[in-house]
Order: structure tokens, then sequence, then C-alpha cells
């Protein structure tokens, strides 16, 4: 084995053009590529996170909810890595989006919260 890096993470998304707006114009992340997949009746939305990686959201129509369970296997969250956390939170509070309390991880004292994209995907926010 060979693994470099993290390519992309794969988000699909109930309402592209609401997932759109929150992840680019709310999150800031810019878009590299829009492509409508008209065999699939879908969109693939390519975002780009600091210049480095690759978020993919994807649009299909109607498709089934996923159960979430804060402990259950599998995927937990997807984390942004910011300097202010402050400042991050007021931003993402002007567009009324609820942030849970700044808690500290005990192991490396950094500080994060969490808040969550519209289909309810939880987001951390982690103060480097």
């Amino acid at each position: 084995m060979n693994l470099k890096k993290i390519h992309h993470v794969a988000i699909i998304c109930s309402d592209y053009e609401k997932s759109k707006y929150f992840y680019h114009n709310i999150l800031g992340l810019d878009i590299i590529k829009e492509t409508y997949r008209k065999n699939r009746d879908s969109y693939k939305l390519d975002l780009a996170v600091g210049g480095v990686y690759q978020i993919e959201l994807f649009s299909f129509p109607n498709p089934p909810e996923r159960p979430s369970y804060p402990e259950a296997a599998g995927l937990r969250h997807l984390a942004f890595e910011v300097e202010d956390l402050e400042m991050t939170i007021q931003n993402l509070k002007a567009y009324n989006i609820n942030i849970e309390g700044i808690r500290r991880d005990p192991l490396t004292q950094k500080r994060f919260t969490f808040f969550q994209d519209p289909d309810g995907l939880p987001l951390e926010l982690y103060e480097m």
C-alpha cells in the first residue's frame, strides 16, 4: 500500500441548490467544477477546501434517508481546520446556523465545536 492523502470526500444531498449555497456561499468553499449528468438526473459539484482537499457534492432524485446515531459505526463527521474559532462561529451564526458549545480536546487541548449541513451531516470546526 502506498496511500498518499485523502483525495476527496463525497456527500449526497437532498436539496442540491440549498447544499450548494451552504458549502459555497456560507462555508466559502471554492467551486472547482459543476457537472450535470443527464443520464442520472444528477449534479456533481467539486469544491476545494483550502486549495488542497476536495468535496464532491452529489444530488440524486429522491435519495434514501440515512439513519444517524451519534455512536454508530461508520463515518462520524467531517472536520474543518480553522484559525479563529470564535470568528468562524460568528460568521456561521450570521446565517442562523446552530452551533454547539465550544469543547476542548482532552488529548491536544485544542478547541472545537460542531454544527450541521442542510441534511444534518455533522461538521466540526477544529481550531489550530
